[in-house]
């Protein structure tokens, strides 16, 4: 902190006259240089008078006194980290002000019409457009900055937290009066109860009353509690968490509930999701969570699943043995080519490399094979791929090499 000795800035009805001052520190100084004596982002004011951040003297008006400086209220304020409508008069001379100004506004025919057009333009909400597009880029003075830090050091968290909650409430409650209203029923409960009585869900509620889908689901308990526990019964109302959309849909096809429906496509038939939507007209998403509902596992692409296993069957009949890949395993073991293995049992052969890849993927991943096979189909598999290399060598030196066995050894 410094100090320096300065004269009184001399008014006009002063001429040359200087008078000599107390010695007062410098709060600081600015980036070119000027120096300041009262803080940045603060007035500093006894109530009669206000203290200049430039020269430290204690006015009734630094607004005023601003001319002798050379510098305007707007530059004043953004230098010094003051929010722009920030008076800079004592208490006593705006009151002094607002005494001398209010006969003027009742007498004074350019004031009156200057006001009636500022209401206006108050009420058109066009000054606070004004305001905002003032604003935009500006920094926020430092005064704003220490106001809103007190402001938040001064209300506890708990205190903050309730608030908003109330408000929360306040709102949920305007907009379930407002919903009621504009439906034509007394209260949202029982506007609630007879779309939900005519089949319609609480999505669809929602939709109806111009609300988010979700805003039932999320706060029909907090507004009606009463009616949330009508409309949304406990877990053990199975049937009931089904929609009338749902059981008009398994009904006309012959089942008498929804999991019997789901259990008979998917478990059984082994139709998908999207197969088991397409039927019955639900969304692919629908049909996920009525599975999930009813503590059915979903299985993707169950029909190509389905017909992968029944393909592998299939080929282990023909060929009569009981496990494709040991089958694959004990060929390649035995020096043979993917192409002559592929036309003694008629498959491509890359769905013979599947067969093989997929056990021994299944293995590494901790998938282990059924009993009857886990003893016999690992070791095949790796004595087809530890024969993979003699087997190549082999078949290029009997001639009977090809260009995939080629690519699949050095795979």
């Amino acid at each position: 902190m410094t100090a320096e000795i300065t004269g009184a800035v001399p008014w006009p009805d002063q001429g040359s006259r200087a008078v000599r001052r107390a010695v007062r520190p410098v709060a600081g100084v600015l980036a070119d240089g000027t120096p300041y004596y009262a803080p940045l982002g603060e007035i500093v004011s006894d109530g009669a008078t206000v203290t200049c951040h430039l020269c430290g003297r204690s006015l009734k008006s630094v607004a005023a006194h601003l001319r002798a400086h050379g510098w305007t209220k707007a530059a004043y304020c953004q230098t010094f980290g003051l929010e722009r409508g920030q008076p800079l008069e004592g208490q006593e001379t705006r009151k002094r002000r607002a005494a001398s100004f209010a006969p003027r506004l009742i007498f004074d025919p350019a004031i009156r019409a200057g006001s009636a057009v500022g209401r206006q333009r108050a009420a058109a909400g066009e000054l606070s457009r004004d305001a905002a597009r003032a604003s935009t880029g500006r920094p926020l003075p430092e005064q704003r900055r220490r106001k809103a830090s007190r402001a938040a050091s001064a209300a506890s968290g708990e205190v903050a937290a309730q608030a908003n909650r109330d408000r929360a409430a306040r709102h949920r409650a305007e907009v379930a009066a407002r919903v009621a209203s504009d439906q034509g029923y007394p209260t949202l409960g029982a506007y609630v109860l007879a779309r939900v009585a005519s089949g319609a869900s609480l999505a669809a509620i929602s939709r109806e009353a111009g609300l988010n889908k979700d805003w039932l689901h999320r706060h029909l308990a907090e507004v009606d509690p009463a009616v949330a526990a009508t409309v949304r019964p406990g877990p053990d109302h199975r049937a009931g968490r089904d929609g009338p959309a749902w059981l008009q849909a398994v009904t006309a096809l012959g089942f008498a509930d929804v999991p019997s429906y789901l259990e008979d496509r998917h478990l059984v038939r082994h139709q998908t999701v999207s197969a088991i939507g397409g039927e019955i007209g639900m969304s692919h998403h629908a049909v996920a969570a009525a599975l999930a509902r009813h503590g059915l596992a979903r299985t993707a692409h169950a029909g190509k699943r389905k017909a992968a296993r029944e393909r592998v069957a299939q080929v282990a009949a023909v060929l009569g043995v009981d496990s494709v890949p040991r089958y694959v395993a004990e060929r390649r073991a035995a020096g043979w080519t993917w192409q002559a293995i592929a036309a003694e049992c008629d498959q491509p052969p890359s769905w013979l490399r599947r067969q093989v890849t997929g056990a021994a993927g299944g293995a590494r991943s901790g998938q282990r094979p059924s009993p009857s096979t886990e003893s016999r189909v690992a070791p095949g598999i790796r004595g087809a791929t530890r024969s993979t290399s003699s087997s190549t060598s082999h078949a290029w030196s009997t001639g009977t090499g090809t260009v995939n066995e080629c690519s699949s050894s050095i795979r």
